[in-house]
């Protein structure tokens, strides 16, 4: 394996939960704990209606999807899993998945396309295979290339805290 990593995991950009009704978890999400609506996304192929909500401001907010499927016979079954996946603010996407894959990573189909928030994304498939042993144990993982502001953001915040890049 090598050892000098061509790319920084920054931060958490997002947290991706599904149930059969997203009026159930808006109940909690945005009514209880305040979460604000950013946005909405619709997906035939994801098999996905989803509210975008914010937690936290600036660089540092964290996006909480939360999912619902369009058809609850189809798949992906995005409430299936309740904690469906969670997204990665990575600096240098197309870096970071080669040198995973040649790691032995096991990537979902898709290759990197442009997710519901508008950046580039990825996912880690939550389960290895014999010829990519590595997976998410039982997690998706989506990679997410972070923006200038949110690399400059989460760079200047190590500096800060002594510990260099991230």
């Amino acid at each position: 394996m090598s050892k000098k990593r061509p790319f920084r995991v920054l931060g958490v950009q997002q947290i991706a939960i599904g149930g059969a009704d997203k009026r159930r978890l808006h109940t909690l999400w945005v009514e209880m704990f305040g979460l604000e609506v950013a946005g909405t996304y619709k997906s035939d192929r994801e098999n996905v209606d989803e509210d975008i909500c914010a937690l936290g401001t600036g660089p540092f907010k964290v996006e909480v999807d939360l999912m619902q499927p369009l058809d609850p016979d189809k798949k992906p079954a995005v409430h299936a899993t309740p904690l469906n996946h969670v997204g990665l603010w990575i600096d240098d996407l197309p870096r970071a998945v080669e040198w995973l894959q040649a790691q032995g990573v096991r990537f979902a189909p898709g290759g990197i396309r442009r997710g519901a928030a508008g950046f580039d994304i990825t996912f880690i498939h939550p389960k290895g295979s014999d010829e990519a042993p590595i997976g998410g144990e039982g997690v998706l993982i989506e990679l997410v290339q972070a923006p200038p502001e949110v690399v400059r953001a989460f760079t200047a915040l190590a500096q800060q805290s002594g510990h260099g890049p991230v």
